[in-house]
């Protein structure tokens, strides 16, 4: 059994379908919880007694690390803030997706390490979970943005788990295809979100690899497509 007992697992976009997901399955083994996004709905501090809801800005590195300066240790980083977008096409001159997707799916993630894997590295443990895309393994058409920068989100992930793992940091990301969500319901009415990935069950997969269970595990990019894959 997972147990996350004595941990504290740092949750980025911790407002959205999936973060909150991972916030309650975190907090279910055990774990304190630093929650951190750019707003919070009024049932969050309700859902999750104890929690820490820090309001930040991810895009902002000066912000993020003044907010995180007296939070203590951190043994979980998951960062599951980030956004998608389609419909452009690779070459369209008057698109603004690229910077968009860039920002809000790297930037936010590279603020996050560099503001947390200096103080994992402190103190000889720590685990970093990030949120790829099983669709960025391959070139898709109208999501060049979106799979170019889910692309460096994995190459990112590999590199920095080679960083690391020696100082005790485990380092991997999951692929999720499609989540099932109320807008993926609403963009796609005919089809099947039975064979799509629950929130709460990527939520295990993640608050695995955050765990002592998954310490023999480094770099991997581990799918998590439901039926849909």
């Amino acid at each position: 059994m997972i147990d996350l007992t004595g941990r504290t697992a740092l949750i980025t976009g911790a407002n959205g379908i999936l973060g909150r997901a991972v916030a309650t399955k975190a907090q279910a083994l055990g774990a304190s919880l630093l929650l951190a996004d750019r707003g919070f709905g009024p049932d969050v501090a309700t859902l999750h007694p104890g929690a820490r809801l820090l309001e930040l800005d991810l895009t902002d590195p000066v912000a993020l690390t003044a907010g995180l300066a007296d939070v203590g240790r951190i043994d979980m980083l998951f960062n599951i803030a980030g956004g998608f977008a389609m419909g452009e096409s690779s070459f369209d001159p008057k698109s603004a997706d690229w910077q968009a997707m860039f920002r809000i799916n790297v930037d936010t993630l590279r603020h996050c390490l560099q503001a947390v894997v200096p103080r994992m590295i402190g103190q000889g443990r720590g685990a970093v979970v990030n949120v790829g895309a099983l669709g960025a393994l391959k070139g898709q058409a109208a999501m060049s943005a979106y799979i170019a920068s889910k692309s460096v989100v994995l190459r990112l992930t590999e590199s920095l788990s080679a960083e690391v793992r020696d100082h005790g940091i485990n380092v991997n990301a999951v692929l999720p295809s499609i989540i099932d969500t109320p807008s993926n319901r609403t963009a796609m009415p005919d089809a099947d979100p039975a064979k799509w990935v629950a929130p709460q069950d990527l939520a295990s997969v993640i608050c695995f690899l955050g765990s002592d269970a998954a310490r023999a595990i480094h770099g991997a990019l581990l799918p998590v497509a439901g039926r849909s894959g």
